[in-house]
Parts: structure tokens; sequence; C-alpha cells
């Protein structure tokens, strides 16, 4: 990974930020970019308030990533949102709002950064969901985003094979983050994937090491 580039969406979550720190301790420089706004003191590669579900704004933010960058070597897609609601009491606005923040801003950011990733030969690791493969009740607009997460990566996967870029994505189960132990204080926290694991499994993906590697849903299952 050393003095290789990277861009990161989503860089700003719990996710992201293990991303681009185990990125960094690998002797990497990576772009950080994100829909909230740049943390004070932070990479000054930070990227903050960028919609990346908008092609314009996050088109041009990648494009100047790169250029800031002098190249690209791998484009990791972590940006995504959960939401849990029933078909029957829900909002058909909810499928709107999870396609557009999971599937749609993985699609543009790759789009965006294929012709750099073509001269570098490089990789794209998507974010989808273990859930992704079978729907239970109020998971049914987060299943399809994810699903949708996984059927890029095989179509583009299929599509790049001969251009020398590869594309797979990582299907964790429950990430231990704040956010998911407040909302489900009674689990055993000890048995879900940790952003710092999930991140060495994306590095893995990124690597040399996995050159023979593309179009693969790996399962990052913790204990669960």
């Amino acid at each position: 990974m050393k003095d290789k580039t990277f861009i990161v969406t989503g860089a700003f979550g719990a996710l992201g930020t293990a991303v681009v720190r185990a990125l960094e301790a690998a002797g990497a420089k990576v772009a950080a970019i994100d829909a909230a706004p740049a943390p004070a003191g932070g990479n000054n590669l930070a990227y903050g308030g960028v919609d990346l579900s908008d092609s314009d704004a996050a088109g041009a933010a990648i494009v100047r990533a790169i250029s800031d960058m002098g190249g690209l070597d791998g484009l990791v897609n972590v940006a995504g949102t959960f939401r849990w609601e029933s078909v029957a009491d829900g909002d058909v606005a909810t499928w709107d709002l999870l396609y557009r923040i999971n599937v749609r801003t993985a699609v543009i950011a790759s789009k965006a950064a294929l012709p750099a990733l073509e001269r570098s030969r490089g990789a794209i690791v998507s974010v989808s969901a273990a859930a992704s493969a079978k729907a239970a009740a109020g998971m049914g607009a987060y299943t399809a985003s994810k699903s949708g997460v996984s059927r890029l990566t095989e179509a583009l996967a299929d599509e790049m094979k001969d251009k020398g870029v590869r594309v797979n994505a990582v299907l964790p189960t429950i990430i231990d983050t704040a956010a998911n132990r407040k909302d489900m204080p009674d689990a055993d926290f000890s048995k879900w994937v940790s952003p710092d694991a999930l991140a060495d499994a994306i590095l893995f993906l990124l690597s040399d090491k996995a050159r023979a590697i593309t179009g693969a849903l790996l399962p990052v299952s913790g204990r669960v």
C-alpha cells in the first residue's frame, strides 16, 4: 500500500474512518469524501459537504481528489445508510432514499473513478451486506438496496475484467458501532464485526495479494 492512492466515500463515519486510518497506517495516501462536513484538523485530503448521490458534485470531488493525489489506485465505496421499515406501514420514499444513498452513490463514484483506475489497473471495493442475500420483515428496502450493490459489483467486475480493474464487495453482518449499540442495547456486541476487522478485509481486497480476485462478494460475518 505504500505511496499508493485511494479514495474512500462515506469516509467520516465509523467504518469510513477505520478504512482511512488503516490505509494511512499502511503508507497510502487517502482522499476522504463525505456528505458530512470535514472534521477540523483532520486529513488535508478531506472533502466534506459532497452530495455523493449527485453526479456532478460527486464526480467533481473525485476528479479533484485524483488530481490532488496525482492518480488513483483504489476506490472504497463505504457511503450508505440503514432504515428498518415494514412495507405495510412504511413509506415508499424510504425505498428511494436507500437506493439513492446505498446504490446510486456507488455507481456514481465508480463511474467517475474508472478512467484513473484503468490507467493504474486498480481496484474497487464496495460495502454491501450479508442481508443482501435474503430479506426479513422490515428489511425490504435495505436488503433491496444492498442487493443492488452486490449486483453492481458483479456487473462491473465482468465489464472491467479485461481492462485490469478488479471489483469486489464485502458483506458484513452487524458492524460494531456506537449507533448500532444504541439501537440494540441487549445484543452481544462481541459477536459483531468491528470496523477495524472489516477494514482489514477491505485492505486485503485492495492489495496485490488479491490480484486474482474480482467479482467476489466476501462475507465478513464475525460470529453472528
